[in-house]
């Protein structure tokens, strides 16, 4: 089933190219040349996904993002960018981007990446912001002081709100299921995107970088969310770790 697309990119050549592959794909596809563009058209309420470039006219993508959610709007949003630093990365994710492309990319492998953020979307039947669907209908979630409410798709540590994205979310509910249980990145790609060979194990890394910084004291030195070397990631619970150590 085809799907309502804005590409919002600046380069003419580019979003000819990207709106030539979504449409053989079966996708109606409008292309906007700047931030303020998508802004609008996005507005309208008829489209599923946003091909967002990060650098754009009038208002950049990041910008972007950070309005559309703010506005609660639930639209898909794959971000394009010439940036590869970490933080920017981050940020893109922290600020509700469902999944980012580096420059130059293939349009193959970005219209794979639409068909599997549409997939994911379309199961669980709520947007993007909807809880995984292996998570409880109503139970949360304990992990020592880290507390995880499907229900009401709420994050806390100590008690204090954490604000999580949807990637972020479906991997710590995932993870607080099964404490100690070591995930493998490929484990991990199965929450965020399904079974999608196109997905790099490094969207895995990226949100787990963030989640550190959002419920580690010490995000360089974490206790709580701990990398098993060669195999993966885990949730753990510091206290009781600190008790076995003890002992």
């Amino acid at each position: 089933m085809g799907a309502n697309i804005v590409v919002a990119e600046d380069d003419v050549k580019q979003s000819e190219l990207v709106r030539r592959y979504l449409e053989h794909e079966g996708h109606t596809v409008t292309v906007v040349g700047d931030g303020r563009a998508a802004l609008d058209e996005v507005r309208r309420g008829r489209s599923d996904l946003l091909v967002l470039d990060v650098m754009m006219p009038r208002t950049d993508g990041l910008d972007v993002v950070r309005i559309l959610r703010a506005e609660s709007r639930d639209v898909l949003v794959l971000m394009l960018t010439a940036r590869s630093t970490e933080d920017d990365l981050l940020l893109g994710l922290d600020l509700g981007a469902d999944d980012y492309m580096t420059k130059p990319f293939s349009p193959r492998e970005l219209t794979a990446r639409v068909r599997t953020l549409l997939r994911r979307n379309r199961r669980s039947g709520d947007g993007p912001v909807s809880a995984p669907a292996t998570a409880p209908a109503d139970e949360a979630l304990s992990v020592g002081t880290l507390r995880i409410d499907p229900a009401r798709h709420e994050v806390s540590v100590g008690g204090t709100p954490v604000e999580c994205t949807p990637g972020e979310f479906r991997i710590l509910t995932a993870m607080a299921m099964e404490p100690d249980r070591v995930f493998t990145r490929q484990r991990l790609l199965e929450e965020l995107h399904g079974f999608d060979k196109y997905i790099s194990d490094r969207t895995v890394d990226v949100h787990i970088m963030n989640l550190r910084k959002k419920i580690e004291h010490a995000p360089r030195r974490p206790t709580r969310l701990l990398t098993v070397f060669g195999v993966g990631y885990k949730l753990t619970d510091p206290a009781k770790n600190v008790r076995h150590a003890r002992s």
